[in-house]
């Protein structure tokens, strides 16, 4: 069963512009970001998706966790950031649409905070936004069923994979499937959905918009409750991945400095040897006079070792 949305305009026309946009990043070479960035994003990503939530740890505070380094914060806070770090470390290993990893990664983002944590609630729950009961949610009794076609619907429908992410994470949320930590998961699971398609997703921190836009989240959410489908909501979620594209586009400079090309290279390619054919494989519009220099740079700073001479030189990526 699809859960019920309609295609609009503004659907049909973010989509395409994610879509352009996607395109333009992959012939930039931009899907893969430096190690650096990467690295900067991941921590945005964790401290926009738990602020979202309450919790009051900055981004040096996320940066300090995850290089080993002890703070000073409330517990939970601190608690909440180490089992993000934790499930975000482990990404490439879950799979979207089996619902046992589902369990599993919330069982992770919710250990020695949640009694239940992994475990769908057994009580029924409402949220509550200011002094109004904004949504309540589905009898727990219906939670296996529910959670059972959402997955399987995950699997099996041939929706586009930008509009299937936000069906599931705006059903996630209606749902409600656990006592705490539907946001966050639900955030999770989008960003899960969307990686497995497009890797550029892992490391775009599109949290950070939904953060900055939280009233209108929060609305897009309330809105699709009344209508009873989550087209208002997938409106939302697109313009937030169209506009965290653009700031990735705006961040990012060509790859026209060799430093950046030989790193790009060394994150994407399988094997320790390799020769500059292969090193123009990966950057087709480049001459073979300025793969040479990038090739020459690599020795020169230690990145590469080279044996043999012009075009029968390999190179080897050092550890």
């Amino acid at each position: 069963m699809t859960p019920p949305y309609d295609i609009t305009t503004d659907i049909i026309n973010l989509m395409t512009s994610i879509m352009e946009k996607v395109g333009q990043i992959n012939a930039h070479h931009l899907d893969r970001p430096l190690p650096a960035l990467r690295k900067k994003n991941r921590v945005k990503t964790i401290q926009a998706s738990l602020e979202i939530e309450g919790n009051t740890l900055s981004i040096d505070h996320i940066t300090a966790i995850i290089n080993n380094k002890k703070i000073a914060g409330p517990k939970n806070d601190i608690l909440e950031v180490m089992n993000a770090i934790e499930v975000y470390e482990k990404l490439d290993q879950l799979q979207p649409d089996s619902l046992k990893t589902f369990l599993a990664a919330h069982h992770i983002l919710m250990k020695n905070l949640l009694d239940s944590a992994g475990q769908l609630r057994s009580k029924s729950v409402g949220i509550i936004r200011g002094d109004e009961i904004s949504h309540v949610a589905p009898p727990a009794k219906n939670l296996p069923s529910l959670m059972q076609e959402l997955f399987e619907y995950l699997k099996s429908s041939k929706d586009h994979v930008l509009i299937k992410s936000c069906v599931v994470h705006y059903e996630i949320e209606f749902i409600h499937p656990f006592l705490d930590g539907n946001g966050r998961i639900g955030r999770l699971w989008q960003s899960l959905i969307l990686m497995k398609a497009y890797p550029l997703f892992e490391f775009l921190p599109f949290e950070t918009i939904i953060k900055e836009r939280q009233s209108e989240y929060y609305k897009a959410l309330e809105r699709s409750d009344k209508e009873g489908k989550s087209t208002s909501f997938i409106e939302f979620m697109l313009k937030a991945l169209n506009d965290s594209l653009d700031e990735l586009l705006e961040s990012q400079s060509d790859m026209n400095r060799p430093e950046k090309r030989l790193d790009y290279f060394i994150s994407r390619f399988d094997h320790q040897e390799f020769t500059r054919k292969d090193y123009l494989v990966i950057f087709k519009n480049i001459s073979t006079a300025t793969a040479s220099r990038d090739l020459k740079f690599g020795v020169d700073q230690g990145l590469l070792t080279k044996s043999g001479t012009k075009r029968l030189a390999t190179y080897k990526i050092k550890e």
